[in-house]
C-alpha cells in the first residue's frame, strides 16, 4: 500500500487565487492516487468553488480557514508581521505542525520566502535558502539555482547551492552523481570575479561532480544537470531565456501568417510546431523549490493556470516521497565532513 502524501495548498494567493488553485487541486488528485490536499483560505469561497464540481472526493480534500490574503505587491516584512492568519502563513504552519508534508503557493515570492524561513527555519549548515527550478534545455532540462532569493552570495554559499541542487536532482530524477557547473562569463579558469574563482576552488575539492564553468548559452546547450549562480544573475538569466522563447514564438507566428504560401507551410509543419510548443511550454516546468529550508515549500508562478499549478503540486509530491531536506542534510554532511543533525519541525 502506497503511503499517502498530504500537502497544504495556499489557495488564495497568486494572480488568480482560488479560480485556479481549486481546479489545479482536483486535477492533481485525479493524477496522483495517494495524494491528499488541504486547501487553505476563505472557507466559504473554497467550499462554494468545490461544490461547483461534481464527484469531489471529500476524503482526499479538506479546507482550512484563513481570514487573510498576502497580496502580490505587499512588503515581505509587513506580510510576515501583520498577516499571521493569511492563507500563505497557515499553509506553511501546517507543515511545521506536521499536518502537511509540504506547502504549495503561487503567492508573493518575497513574502513566501520570508514566511517559510521564519516558520520552518534553515537546515543545519545552510546559511541561506535558494530558489531552484528545472528549465528546458537541449538535453531535456537543467536545474538552476539561485533564481532570485539572494542577490549577493559568497563562495561558501555557492558551494551550499551546489550541494542542494545535486541532492534535489539525485532525489527527484535518480541521477547518482549529477554534474554541476558554475555560471560564468567564460569557461576558462582565469575568467570570473573573485567570488566565482573561490567557489570553483571549493567545488573542485568538494567531492561533487563539478565540471567547471558554463556560459549563459550553456545553460540551454550544455549537458549539465545543475547550474549554480547567485540570485541576481540567475533571475536575469531565467527571465532572458523566457523572453527569447516568447520572441521566437512571436516571430514564427508572424512569418507563418505573412502570406498564403507561408500559411500553407505552417499547415504542413503544424505537427512539428505543436511538438515544439509542448517541449518548451513553461507550464510543464512550473514549481520552484525553496531549497535549504527544514521543510518543503514549492513556489508556483503567480500567473499559473490550472495545468501549471498542478505541475507544482507534482513537484511537491516528488520531493516529499524522496525526503529532499534529509537528502540535502546528508549530502552537506558528506561534502563538508560534518554531521549536522536534522532539526525536528515541531
Amino acid at each position: 500500500m502506497v503511503a499517502p502524501v498530504v500537502l497544504s495548498i495556499d489557495a488564495m494567493s497568486g494572480d488568480h487565487g482560488h479560480t485556479v488553485t481549486v481546479d489545479a487541486a482536483l486535477l492533481a488528485l485525479s493524477e496522483i492516487p495517494e495524494l491528499k490536499l488541504i486547501l487553505v483560505g476563505d472557507e466559504a469561497i473554497l467550499a462554494a468553488s468545490l461544490a461547483a464540481h461534481k464527484h469531489v472526493d471529500v476524503s482526499r480534500i479538506s479546507i482550512r480557514h484563513a481570514s487573510e490574503i498576502v497580496e502580490m505587491h505587499e512588503s515581505p516584512s509587513k506580510a510576515l508581521r501583520n498577516k499571521k492568519d493569511s492563507s500563505m502563513r497557515v499553509a506553511i504552519n501546517l507543515v511545521k505542525e506536521g499536518e502537511a508534508q509540504a506547502a504549495v503557493s503561487a503567492g508573493n515570492t518575497g513574502a513566501l520566502m520570508a514566511t517559510a524561513r521564519f516558520v520552518l527555519k534553515m537546515l543545519p549548515g545552510i546559511e541561506r535558502p535558494a530558489i531552484v527550478s528545472a528549465i528546458p534545455s537541449i538535453n531535456g532540462h537543467v536545474h538552476m539555482l539561485d533564481l532570485g532569493a539572494n542577490a549577493e552570495c559568497d563562495a561558501q554559499q555557492l558551494l551550499q547551492f551546489a550541494v542542494m541542487g545535486s541532492a534535489i536532482v539525485n532525489a527527484v530524477h535518480g541521477i547518482e552523481r549529477p554534474t554541476v557547473a558554475l555560471l560564468n562569463i567564460g569557461e576558462e579558469e582565469i575568467k570570473g570575479n573573485e567570488v566565482i574563482k573561490a567557489a570553483a576552488g571549493m567545488l573542485a575539492t568538494s567531492g561533487l561532480n563539478y565540471i567547471g564553468f558554463v556560459e549563459g548559452d550553456g545553460i540551454f546547450l550544455k549537458d549539465v544537470d545543475v547550474v549554480v549562480c547567485d540570485g541576481f544573475v540567475g533571475n536575469i538569466a531565467l527571465k532572458t531565456g523566457e523572453g527569447v522563447a516568447k520572441m521566437m514564438k512571436q516571430f514564427m507566428q508572424e512569418e507563418f501568417t505573412r502570406n498564403i504560401f507561408t500559411k500553407a507551410a505552417a499547415a504542413m509543419a503544424m505537427p512539428a510546431l505543436k511538438a515544439l510548443g509542448k517541449r518548451m511550454d513553461p507550464r510543464h516546468y512550473n514549481g520552484a523549490s525553496f531549497a535549504g529550508l527544514n521543510g518543503i515549500v514549492i513556489k508556483s508562478h503567480g500567473s499559473a493556470d490550472a495545468l501549471a499549478f498542478s505541475n507544482a503540486i507534482h513537484v511537491a509530491v516528488r520531493e516529499v516521497k524522496q525526503d529532499v531536506p534529509k537528502r540535502i542534510a546528508a549530502l552537506l554532511a558528506a561534502t563538508l565532513g560534518s554531521e549536522p543533525a536534522l532539526e525536528p519541525l515541531k
